[in-house]
């Protein structure tokens, strides 16, 4: 599981610098420029390639624990701009970091394990998550970075959007807010020739129905949630402003370390007693975590921050959802669905215990080595458990622009 050190992640401002180089080299085709500034006051950059009326949207960095989207966002670029027929009558427009603050606070631009992935790990409270936040907040309380987005989308109207995120360990897998007939060919394709596991039962698309195996259509909008106590119905989040300009969004999921355990569509043999043990060991865990919040507390009072709201926000989220897993029906019987659930329900726990454990060292506090030593038993316990290997950089950035181009391509008849 290790990354040689010159296929590190690039930094905001490094992705910045490539796409001003781009604009350099292809002027009068190619401009960056600035659509709007963060919380912090850090510039969102927005690279577009033509200026023909029929568009396509390419989102990148809007977890900012997903790093492969924004290099994956400048590899399409330079295949549009390589590629004339792809820019005949299209505009393409890439939004290279729509979270800039949150990626200046995760801090692994070169992970050589999941336990060194975790101890640099941020990803906001959902509230502050610039595509979430509509399914949160009020439209007068929403972060700049969501208002600069809604923004483009409003401009551009495009036909397309694609927002490229990622997952720790697991598979690759493509969320769609509206059908595209044809997408699910390639993207296995893709997958398959660059070995990484397509996710056929993502729990983040729990309940959704199917085009093709890891594609995942959005339920219409009278459906249930499979998780009813999780506050991010993605039907009110950025993903949906497009459809206001008969536009839909894909979402290109792939993992940094991949699992060949997640693509078994065979039937689970008891998915019910499997849904309880997971959402056991997930109260357990975050027990855990907040035993030592709680031990600690008296001793941070007067500190905050974006670290220790996303840790709260996290373990607040478990009650509710391991209750859903044990009074719900599972939304999918298959081995790769709970498969599936089993890492979402190592990552809630994990994740909250990493940041808690970077606010503890921030103020030298007595709790820290024992928090480092749960992050570092279960990152290692999640990796085992999933026979985890490393995804070359290379492959998931190539993986994340065909599936991008394949989308465009594909979407394109549909809007026709």
């Amino acid at each position: 599981m290790s990354l040689l050190p010159e296929l590190r992640y690039p930094t905001a401002t490094e992705l910045v610098r490539s796409a001003r180089a781009l604009a350099a080299q292809w002027p009068g085709v190619c401009r960056l420029g600035q659509v709007g500034v963060s919380r912090a006051g850090r510039p969102l950059h927005l690279l577009s390639v033509g200026d023909a009326p029929r568009a396509v949207l390419v989102v990148a960095g809007a977890h900012s624990n997903e790093p492969a989207g924004g290099p994956a966002a400048l590899a399409v670029a330079r295949r549009v701009l390589a590629g004339r027929e792809l820019r005949a009558d299209t505009s393409w427009h890439f939004l290279l970091c729509a979270d800039p603050d949150g990626a200046s606070l995760h801090v692994t631009p070169a992970p050589r394990s999941l336990f060194d992935y975790h101890l640099g790990f941020f990803r906001p409270a959902g509230e502050e998550q610039p595509e979430w936040a509509p399914a949160m907040l009020p439209p007068d309380r929403l972060p700049p970075e969501t208002r600069a987005l809604t923004g483009v989308i409003d401009a551009l109207r495009p036909y397309l959007q694609v927002t490229l995120h990622g997952t720790d360990l697991g598979g690759s897998w493509v969320q769609l807010t509206k059908d595209v007939p044809g997408l699910a060919e390639p993207f296995l394709k893709s997958a398959v020739e660059l070995h990484i596991p397509v996710e056929t039962g993502a729990s983040d698309a729990a309940g959704w129905p199917a085009s093709g195996p890891g594609v995942h259509v959005m339920p219409a909008p009278g459906a249930g949630a499979a998780y009813p106590s999780m506050p991010d119905d993605a039907r009110r989040s950025t993903w949906h402003h497009a459809h206001q300009y008969g536009g839909l969004t894909a979402v290109v999921e792939v993992p940094m370390w991949a699992s060949d355990l997640v693509d078994d569509p065979a039937p689970h043999p008891a998915p019910e007693a499997a849904m309880r043990r997971l959402a056991d060991r997930l109260l357990r865990q975050s027990r855990a975590v907040d035993g030592v919040l709680a031990e600690a507390r008296p001793r941070l009072v007067g500190v905050g921050g974006p670290l220790l709201r996303a840790a709260t926000w996290g373990l607040d989220l478990v009650p509710g959802l391991a209750s859903d897993w044990i009074h719900t029906r599972p939304a999918d019987g298959t081995r790769a669905y709970i498969g599936s659930v089993d890492a979402f329900s190592r990552r809630l726990p994990l994740r909250a215990a990493a940041m808690l454990l970077r606010v503890l060292r921030e103020t030298d506090d007595r709790a820290a080595p024992r928090l480092e030593r749960l992050v570092k038993v279960w990152s290692d316990a999640f990796a085992e458990r999933f026979r985890a290997r490393w995804v070359p950089l290379e492959h998931q950035v190539e993986h994340q622009a065909r599936t991008v181009v394949a989308v465009a391509r594909h979407a394109r008849g549909r809007a026709d």
